[in-house]
């Protein structure tokens, strides 16, 4: 395992971690963690290690405004250039690249796959449809951190999360899926409270071409352990499309 910094096109520095592949690689996978995550934290490494022991390279770090990386974090505008930037330091290593985003970082990967027809694959993990937080307590401090100067204050001094304070209002999420040419997997827990399933089945029915959908049984939100198998099984999955196609769904 290594680290590495990585520089985006409008020059924000990422910090990021290298997971090398047990035995022979067979891609690599760029793991984008979610809204205040970072690449350290133990449900990302677990993620990570298990992709390395199934033969992937995985290349994960912190979005720009979190943790030891620069800039400010812009929920969901400005992230997809984060995944870019890592992307391409995955194809230094590998041809066949798979990014793999939870909730924001699904986000961002999603819109990032708009751009890029070269990837392997993409895969959506508890990813929204559309900008609507919950109305419950999940939601509310999530709107407080976000939408309020005390709360990005607290953000930033408790969570390690620097917020930009101008909301950009990037396209949701279900407006991307139908731009996307590579093969896309959406997975969801069916026990998320924070984005509910509904919002995966919104994003597989406006895709454009091959993708499938995975609801798993007692999953939460984001990278939850209980993913880790659906996610190993929807890289597997990227990995047996024809490449540069977008085939008929399965």
């Amino acid at each position: 395992m290594s680290r590495f910094t990585i520089t985006t096109a409008d020059g924000v520095v990422l910090t990021a971690r290298h997971h090398p592949a047990s035995g022979r690689r067979r891609s690599v996978v760029v793991l984008v963690p979610g809204f205040t995550a970072s690449k350290d934290d133990p449900e990302v490494v677990a993620v990570a290690e298990a992709l390395s022991s199934a033969g992937h390279d995985v290349i994960s770090y912190d979005a720009r405004g979190h943790h030891t990386s620069g800039g400010l974090c812009t929920l969901g505008y400005s992230e997809w250039l984060d995944v870019a930037a890592a992307t391409q330091a995955a194809r230094d290593r590998d041809e066949r690249v798979v990014t793999v985003g939870a909730s924001l970082g699904g986000v961002a990967v999603l819109r990032h796959a708009t751009h890029d027809r070269d990837l392997t694959g993409v895969v959506a993990v508890s990813s929204p449809a559309r900008w609507r937080l919950p109305h419950n307590i999940r939601g509310f401090f999530s709107t407080f951190l976000t939408r309020t100067r005390l709360g990005r204050a607290l953000a930033e001094r408790k969570l390690g999360v620097k917020i930009d304070p101008v909301w950009a209002d990037p396209p949701p999420p279900a407006d991307l899926t139908g731009r996307i040419r590579v093969p896309l997997a959406v997975i969801h827990g069916d026990a998320d409270q924070m984005i509910p399933p509904t919002a995966a089945t919104q994003l597989v029915d406006g895709s454009y071409g091959a993708a499938r959908l995975d609801i798993v049984p007692g999953m939460g939100h984001a990278f939850d352990p209980l993913g880790i198998p659906a996610i190993l099984d929807a890289v597997d999955w990227t990995l047996r499309q024809p490449a540069h196609e977008s085939p008929a769904r399965p």
